[in-house]
């Protein structure tokens, strides 16, 4: 889907792209891929007498990949309009949203499984855990709009859509200038195709509920017969007898 507008599916979008880019070449980095970075070695050896263990192993050198998300990233946001603070803000949600989340791995050493010392590094947290996290900041996204410079009249930064209101969205909040499109209905100008005839489960409350996909259009039932072989058995010598099985299946759509 083409995002045209500024909406959260735009915010959404742009914020996990900047930290997919950040995630998979600190992954590079840290498999040896790239020959232009490695493991984080600021660390590497200094022992933390307060917490008792010291840097080791391999850790992932996030601010690597975070400088190249940038750079990869922010660079094409050239115009000078609301849309390109926005995707700049998001771009950046994405990233810290990938920061904030590195994990702390350890392993200890010692006679007969002690801990006499600990080795500990960081690691990367896991994708889906990161597009989970910005699900969530998605269903919260912030309407803001464009405050202009007086002396240029271009944007210079933006704010909470709110009347008589300066106040500029947080760090990690994804932003919105423009209201989402109705996609229930198919429209080519929005990159939206609709949602009859898709797939939906009648049971449940989640965002594939026909209820909800459906648009309170309703859905139609189809019924399908499934037939397979089952319960096989080699037999000796040389043959396999199966059973046949078939069951009898609903599948919902939208109508």
């Amino acid at each position: 889907m083409t995002f045209i507008s500024g909406s959260k599916e735009a915010a959404f979008t742009y914020a996990i792209i900047a930290a997919g880019v950040a995630h998979a070449i600190t992954t590079a980095c840290t498999q040896g891929n790239l020959s232009t970075c490695g493991c984080d070695q600021e660390k590497q050896g200094i022992y933390s007498h307060l917490d008792g263990w010291k840097w080791g192993g391999c850790s992932a050198d996030i601010r690597y990949g975070l400088g190249f998300s940038k750079v990869f990233m922010d660079a094409r946001e050239v115009k000078q309009n609301a849309r390109t603070l926005m995707n700049l803000h998001n771009n950046e949600v994405g990233r810290k949203v990938l920061e904030k989340n590195m994990r702390l791995e350890c392993k200890c050493h010692g006679v007969s499984g002690s801990c006499t010392t600990k080795t500990c590094w960081t690691t990367l947290p896991k994708f889906r855990q990161l597009g989970y996290l910005l699900k969530e900041k998605y269903s919260d996204a912030v309407h803001v709009e464009a405050v202009r410079a007086r002396r240029n009249r271009r944007p210079a930064f933006l704010k909470i859509r709110t009347s008589n209101s300066y106040h500029k969205p947080m760090p990690t909040d994804l932003v919105y200038i423009e209201r989402s499109p109705n996609y229930c209905e198919e429209d080519s100008l929005t990159g939206s195709v609709g949602t009859r005839g898709r797939v939906c489960n009648k049971t449940t409350h989640q965002a594939n509920s026909c209820d909800l996909m459906c648009c309170g259009r309703g859905y139609n039932t189809h019924q399908y017969s499934r037939v397979w072989q089952c319960n096989c058995k080699f037999l000796w010598c040389c043959y396999v007898r199966c059973n046949t099985c078939s069951e009898r299946t609903q599948v919902y759509t939208c109508k």
